[in-house]
């Protein structure tokens, strides 16, 4: 096994957390302080304003402490798009707020810490962005990861932040995915949202995208590092395998996009799209090379043959330049994105709200 493929397994390892938080906890212990949380607040951001709002309900039932710290915005390694990530900021949040019965308007900030010692604290234990939560050796993400927070602190299924339901009926409709084979949240949405289109009863259509870092948007490391991890805790959520990766970044997602635009347009997306998915995400496979790439295709049923035509294609990367174009227009940049009729929603845990638009609009 090779070091790049193992030391993911070792950033994710379930064991590596466990031993994680059992050192914070007795560290805790041992000095006399209560359970206390970290929150790392946007002064104008709107999931920072939620979460102003979400803690001290957390902090009222499981007696947990929380200091405030005022934050910066992200560098733009972090957050490419800042315009077309405020826009969709505000958005959601009003999405969630109706979720949560909490209110996406500005409200009164608690007393915090300067941004300069929030930014310090924030990139020493190791994250770059905003309306986080930070609690003995792990980082929550606005209200979507509270509820893996809330387990830790102990309500066992009883949770004030449950992962919202996604609609299990919905009249039909258009569902389109833009996604990238390099991204785990892609994998993530891959692996469920067949499932979903067909109890909707909804026609799903796959966009693929070129990722960022080949688009000469490099991720920064602290970035890349929270993303697996936190991928890693949605995995087990879904009962999804995760962990043993083989980054297919360069020749691997140029040749699984060729041969996956091949097997789009002969109807069977799904199939060559999860085969790659559970490889390099859960697998270990490389598909930069054709002994893995071969095996990718035999697990998805591709003939070999039909598969090497796919790779002498060029005209794949003006399909996936189109599709990110598209993208672009509909003010989004990130994957995966899913878009009924004219409405757009960034991120794997928004296939509850592409379920309620397809619903509504039947």
């Amino acid at each position: 096994m090779s070091l790049k493929t193992l030391a993911p397994q070792i950033l994710t390892s379930p064991t590596l957390r466990s031993l994680g938080r059992g050192r914070h906890a007795l560290q805790r212990r041992l000095s006399g302080k209560p359970r206390t949380l970290h929150a790392f607040i946007q002064r104008d951001e709107a999931y920072s304003q939620l979460l102003v709002q979400a803690l001290p309900r957390l902090a009222e039932r499981y007696a947990v402490e929380i200091i405030w710290h005022e934050v910066s915005p992200p560098e733009r390694s972090a957050a490419p798009e800042p315009e077309k990530l405020a826009a969709w900021s505000l958005e959601d949040a009003r999405y969630l707020a109706e979720a949560y019965q909490l209110d996406p308007g500005e409200h009164d900030l608690p007393a915090m810490s300067a941004p300069a010692h929030g930014d310090a604290l924030r990139a020493r234990l190791g994250h770059y962005g905003s309306a986080m939560t930070w609690f003995e050796g792990e980082w929550y993400w606005s209200l979507d990861l509270l509820h893996h927070l809330e387990r830790r602190l102990g309500s066992g299924d009883d949770l004030i932040f449950a992962p919202i339901a996604e609609p299990d009926h919905t009249g039909g409709g258009s569902l389109e995915v833009f996604l990238s084979l390099r991204s785990p949240y892609s994998y993530l949405a891959a692996m469920r949202m067949f499932d979903l289109a067909e109890g909707w009863n909804a026609r799903l259509t796959l966009r693929p995208v070129l990722p960022m870092v080949m688009r000469s948007l490099p991720v920064p490391a602290t970035k890349r590092f929270y993303i697996v991890r936190d991928c890693k805790r949605e995995a087990e959520r879904y009962g999804l395998p995760f962990g043993k990766i083989a980054d297919p970044v360069g020749k691997g997602v140029e040749r699984g996009l060729a041969i996956l635009i091949g097997e789009i347009e002969r109807g069977r997306g799904k199939a060559f799209l999860q085969a790659f998915m559970t490889a390099v995400w859960a697998g270990g496979v490389n598909a930069a090379s054709d002994a893995g790439l071969r095996r990718i295709c035999d697990r998805a049923g591709v003939d070999w043959t039909e598969a090497e035509a796919d790779l002498a294609r060029e005209d794949w990367r003006d399909i996936v330049e189109a599709n990110r174009l598209d993208l672009f227009a509909g003010g989004h940049w990130g994957v995966p994105t899913f878009k009924v009729g004219e409405r757009m929603a960034f991120g794997q845990d928004r296939l509850w709200l592409a379920g309620q638009w397809l619903r509504a609009d039947a």
